[in-house]
């Protein structure tokens, strides 16, 4: 190769570094000019993490869901909503007949943008076998909807579900809120709307069934105080994704809506009994020690089940999902426990 073609060469290889560079450059601008200007980017690649691992767990129940449980899948409550859809089990004894039963409305966690009622179905049809029918909501998760959507979603499920009654097995005067995490906040958030005429207006939201009709809540790992969260701590950029993409307000902590969203200042004595857990390793249970001392101190029955700063192994967030241990195991068998004492109660 002669001289000048040598230097031609280099001079192109160079030029086309300077291409790729410039071109790597640009991305990268672009993508943190994305980051910052919308919620987007971060909350689609948190949901991807979020959603593999609660498939995951979900999956992992399939080998303790018993026989005797029938469903009716994708029934649409609201035809207004694009995700708003039932998966209701009940026990296969109830076929042909239009008997009833204490029925559980599971809201399904997620960080409000991800998860979806599918990861709940075998919890759901666990429930179902020990004489319960169960629906497996399906609500509009963030970016895509933003606060209160689910709340008003999960309100026109339960006028649903009392609306259908027998045909669907569902007893329309002993209806649960139950729900981990973000779907603990939510069902909390809706048992306040239904109990607590003030909030309700706060909310803008008409409840949809009589407070008598709402039995209790069963609430796991949940979020129930603002006021609780660290914006300053390492998990700061990662906790305002989260409320940046709900809240649909880069600025959530001036948005009046904001405020009604920590349940835990708009609680009445009217709120039903509740079943509230978290475990030890959740580095969200001081919401559920301090939603259940504000309960009790209200006089509303509040069941807990909490562990041993020492219990191990940690007994980690969404750990009632975890039926191969013993912490999930004994979640499960008090849930239970609380249920049936809901029902001896309501038939007195």
């Amino acid at each position: 190769m002669s001289k000048k073609k040598s230097i031609t060469k280099k001079r192109s290889e160079k030029k086309r570094a300077a291409v790729i560079l410039l071109t790597l450059a640009a991305l990268i601008a672009a993508g943190i000019t994305a980051f910052s200007v919308s919620p987007w980017p971060a909350a689609l690649l948190i949901r991807v993490s979020f959603d593999r691992g609660s498939d995951k767990t979900a999956a992992a129940l399939a080998k303790h869901v018993p026989a005797g449980v029938s469903s009716v899948l994708n029934l649409r409550y609201d035809p207004e909503g694009t995700d708003t859809f039932l998966d209701v089990y009940y026990p296969s004894e109830a076929e042909g007949t239009r008997r009833t039963y204490p029925t559980i409305v599971w809201v399904h966690g997620g960080g409000w943008l991800s998860g979806n009622k599918g990861q709940i179905s075998n919890y759901a049809q666990i429930l179902a076998a020990a004489g319960y029918t169960v629906a497996a909501a399906g609500y509009s998760i963030a970016p895509e909807a933003v606060y209160p959507t689910p709340l008003i979603q999960i309100n026109k499920a339960l006028a649903f579900l009392a609306e259908a009654g027998p045909d669907l097995h569902a007893d329309p005067d002993f209806l649960i809120l139950a729900g981990d995490s973000a779907g603990a906040h939510i069902a909390a958030q809706v048992a306040c709307v239904i109990t607590s005429p003030a909030y309700a207006e706060e909310l803008g939201i008409v409840p949809l069934i009589k407070p008598s009709a709402l039995a209790g809540t069963i609430l796991y790992c949940g979020t129930y105080d603002t006021s609780m969260v660290d914006f300053s701590g390492p998990m700061s950029g990662f906790l305002r994704t989260l409320l940046w993409a709900y809240m649909g307000n880069k600025d959530f902590l001036s948005d009046p809506r904001f405020a009604a969203a920590s349940v835990i200042g708009y609680v009445t004595p009217d709120f039903p009994p509740s079943f509230i857990s978290a475990g030890n390793g959740d580095p969200l249970a001081p919401h559920s020690y301090a939603f259940a001392e504000k309960l009790t101190g209200l006089g509303v029955t509040a069941e807990t089940l909490f562990f041993a700063a020492d219990f191990t192994p940690p007994a980690g967030h969404e750990y009632q999902f975890n039926l191969d241990t013993g912490a999930g195991q004994r979640a499960l068998e008090k849930s239970l426990d609380f249920l049936d004492r809901l029902g001896n109660e309501n038939s007195e």
